[in-house]
């Protein structure tokens, strides 16, 4: 995003997203080292120099040289920590999520950050046989370094996830676990190390496609060590939508983040607007979903960059690679329709209409309220392609009722509330042509629903 936009028109576009008296976007979330869509060639925070085996003490950790957004600063520091230093100035209150993508090539059995390799558990790397001296505990303290090196850029990681998509054997950085491993190092390994250290930092378990939690997770995972975990962390590329209760109906308290969607350049309105109105906006809400995060805030016509080369995606907001102009995807609107109608910390209160998934049948809807205001808020999406009328009736409030259209794939948000409400609106698209190269048949081409 730096690289494609001047200060000015980089800030103007930051505010409009997360400012909460415009778009109200109210979380992120970032890779820990590289992932596959970056400008620079792929690294970890602990790369060792040539003839090094082995980093016990994590002395070659760095999450980059030079200043924040100078021309020759590298790693985290080029663009990553910039863009996080001038969101968190617009809206201090932005909560910010961190997964790796790779732990460091020498911690792995392949020796490479790109590809399937399995983190080297329970191996010794330390001058005994301590439990210090593992892999294990030297991968914690590579978190709890992580969290440290941002907070001295107040930088505040108010979550973390184990692993992205741990089921996924790409070829780009990774780390492959089971689910068993993960619960296993999460419990004895993390929490320890960040409660020493940064308690207040939350884990999610999971964070893969709903593939990754086809068995329910309190079969392999017992209540002692749930409490390691603040929830579930999920993708929606692939599985069965009711796979989303193995993880999130499993343990008492726990939350439910999505953590991850892509989004195509070549969707149609019909199936981006069931994606993330149906699917996402109103039936994983309704099953208790209280994050959203999707992937890729930034991208231009292509689907760039990605250094791993893969085309055809777009992010929440498409920048021209050539002049800087913006378009708003529906992705955008999505996020800003809960950013700037629903308030931080409202809970979802029942309503009547429902579809089965997201995308058939009739008129779907979700309600929250508001605890410290009393204010309502709800969202009809209108999954068919015809325009739809209703009433919308507020229990406790007699006769009184209001009569909307719905559009055609489209959605209607109502509000009661005694207090002024955000009526901003997002500026008009700058007039450019998206073209793109189709997207080659890779790793995300499955469907949830």
């Amino acid at each position: 995003m730096r690289a494609r936009h001047n200060d000015a028109a980089r800030h103007a576009i930051l505010s409009e997203m997360f400012d909460p008296a415009q778009g109200g976007f109210s979380s992120v979330r970032i890779s820990i080292g590289a992932c596959d869509f970056s400008s620079q060639k792929y690294y970890s925070y602990d790369d060792l120099p040539e003839g090094v085996a082995a980093d016990a003490s994590l002395q070659y950790f760095s999450i980059g040289e030079g200043e924040p957004g100078a021309p020759d600063a590298t790693k985290d520091l080029k663009n990553v920590i910039p863009v996080l230093q001038e969101i968190l100035a617009i809206n201090p209150a932005v909560k910010v999520m961190a997964s790796p993508w790779s732990a460091p090539a020498w911690m792995k059995t392949s020796g490479v950050l790109s590809g399937a390799g399995r983190l080297r558990l329970g191996e010794y790397v330390g001058n005994g046989y301590r439990y210090q001296d593992t892999i294990d505990y030297v991968y914690a303290q590579y978190f709890v370094k992580f969290i440290a090196a941002y907070a001295k850029y107040g930088i505040r990681i108010n979550a973390v996830t184990m692993q992205n998509e741990p089921s996924n054997g790409c070829p780009w950085p990774i780390t492959v676990w089971t689910p068993e491993e993960l619960t296993k190092w999460g419990s004895e390994y993390l929490r320890p190390a960040l409660d020493r250290t940064f308690p207040d930092v939350e884990i999610y378990f999971g964070d893969d496609s709903l593939r990754f939690f086809q068995r329910p997770v309190s079969e392999y995972m017992t209540p002692a060590q749930a409490q390691a975990f603040a929830g579930v962390a999920f993708h929606t590329y692939s599985g069965l939508p009711e796979w989303v209760h193995n993880g999130a109906r499993q343990f008492p308290n726990w939350k439910v983040a999505m953590t991850e969607r892509r989004c195509m350049l070549d969707e149609t309105v019909d199936e981006a607007s069931h994606v993330m109105f149906g699917e996402i906006g109103t039936w994983l809400v309704r099953n208790g979903m209280g994050l959203i995060n999707l992937w890729n805030m930034a991208l231009d016509e292509q689907g760039f960059p990605s250094y791993a080369g893969t085309s055809g995606r777009r992010g929440v907001i498409t920048i021209d690679s050539t002049t800087g102009k913006v378009k708003r995807n529906l992705e955008y609107f999505m996020l800003r329709n809960f950013g700037q109608d629903v308030a931080v910390g409202s809970h979802r209160i029942a309503s009547t209409n429902r579809t089965p998934d997201g995308r058939h049948g009739g008129l779907g809807s979700v309600a929250f309220v508001d605890d410290r205001t009393g204010d309502l808020a709800g969202i009809l999406y209108n999954p068919t392609d015809k325009d739809i009328e209703a009433a919308v009736e507020i229990n406790g409030e007699g006769a009184r009722w209001q009569k909307v259209t719905v559009p055609a794939y489209g959605t209607v948000t109502f509000h009661k509330s005694d207090y002024a409400i955000n009526l901003t609106q997002a500026p008009a698209d700058d007039d450019f042509k998206i073209t793109y190269t189709p997207h080659p048949a890779d790793d995300h081409d499955e469907t949830l629903f």
